[in-house]
């Protein structure tokens, strides 16, 4: 197996290397350095030392991971140079953050990051908040990483479980050193946290329902003709005129209108009279009428 070298021979180190997870190099060496799966340092092969050393190279080292192939980057530092030459061995989880098989290529590239002042991490799932100090749990583990990169996912061993968590912020660049420098860590709600507040936000609202709104239709005629009046746009509200002009066309027009509450009592009493009016006429013109003569 073997490194391929881009030409920038002056002032970068760039290779391409078969990448593998760090479970399968030499059990000696993992006993030797445990932290290996739970920082972002990656192992990679003497000749690479002599290249950077020659180029010196500012410590701690970083680098940038691409995968071409999909289109990943990531960042990373280096914990030693030990593993056969065109190999480099990384942690699992940057190895799916990158989308990298087993013998997968990936180019490595030395880089220069700013130092962090700001880093805000999402936990995947809420018992991560279950831990009795989260925070300072985190800030224990940041210790064995140099780098994050913003939208990278990282894991984290406590107790023997695992937790996944999401880099969603970094300043001042969306690639960061953390070593040797005040960095601000805050932490926002769980994915399933968030995923299950919207899921109750849309059942609350499909409860709720549409808004049923009572008389807000239109009548029509059964002959087909034109209204000859304006049907109201809402069933609560009766008619933009005035109460007393109502009163008045009723009364010029002699009808009793029936369901209207304000002024029933007098319309009525008003139709009567005029009834009472026409049956006196009516018995003077007949003579009899509703069992009453006249004489």
């Amino acid at each position: 197996m073997f490194s391929y070298d881009h030409g920038n021979r002056g002032t970068a180190f760039e290779r391409t290397y078969r990448c593998y997870p760090a479970a399968f190099i030499d059990k000696v060496c993992i006993l030797s350095y445990p932290q290996l799966e739970s920082g972002d340092k990656i192992i990679m092969p003497p000749s690479a030392l002599g290249r950077l050393a020659s180029l010196h190279i500012n410590y701690p080292m970083l680098f940038e991971l691409r995968n071409d192939a999909a289109d990943r980057v990531s960042h990373c530092g280096v914990l030693e140079f030990i593993s056969e030459e065109g190999v480099i061995y990384m942690p699992y989880w940057m190895m799916q953050n990158l989308l990298l098989q087993e013998g997968d290529m990936v180019k490595v590239k030395n880089a220069a990051l700013p130092k962090g002042t700001y880093v805000k991490l999402q936990p995947h799932t809420q018992d991560f908040f279950d831990i009795a100090n989260p925070k300072a749990m985190l800030e224990t583990t940041l210790r064995n990483f140099t780098c994050l990169t913003t939208g990278d996912s990282f894991m984290v061993a406590y107790n023997n479980q695992k937790y996944y968590i999401d880099v969603i912020e970094t300043k001042p660049a969306n690639a960061i050193t953390i070593t040797d420098t005040d960095c601000e860590v805050d932490l926002a709600p769980s994915l399933d946290y968030i995923k299950s507040a919207l899921k109750k936000a849309k059942e609350a609202q499909a409860e709720k329902g549409p808004k049923f709104n009572p008389f807000s239709g239109s009548g029509k005629r059964l002959d087909g003709k034109p209204l000859k009046y304006q049907s109201p746009s809402n069933g609560n509200s009766l008619s933009s005129a005035a109460p007393g002009s109502h009163r008045n066309s009723r009364q010029s027009k002699g009808n009793i209108v029936f369901g209207s509450d304000v002024y029933r009592t007098t319309e009525i009493g008003e139709g009567r009279n005029q009834i009472d009016d026409l049956l006196n006429k009516k018995s003077q013109n007949f003579g009899l009428l509703w069992g009453r003569s006249t004489l």
